[in-house]
């Protein structure tokens, strides 16, 4: 399984999206410092994330959800959530 995963960064409220094949592992390494990408924006929690079988599939749902239309479906996805904390 490959999992593309979005995090929000508690210190400026910002997203981070991103996939891997280990999930627990790499959410690890986001909240040790171990990722150079999201080092200066910890701690980090992770809000969504979906499986993949193909890594096409999951590199390009990716890429997706970078583009403005994807962090508006995102939006829209996690407007629950949002709502009850939401974007500074």
């Amino acid at each position: 399984m490959l999992y593309v995963y979005v995090l929000r960064s508690l210190k400026d409220s910002g997203f981070y999206i991103g996939y891997s094949a280990n999930l627990r592992k790499r959410f690890s390494e986001h909240v040790a410092g171990d990722s150079f990408a999201t080092l200066s924006r910890r701690p980090w929690k992770l809000i969504y994330y979906e499986a993949y079988l193909e890594r096409d599939d999951a590199v390009g749902r990716e890429r997706y959800l970078k583009s403005g239309a994807g962090r508006k479906f995102l939006k829209t996805q996690l407007r629950h959530y949002l709502s009850k904390h939401p974007l500074s």
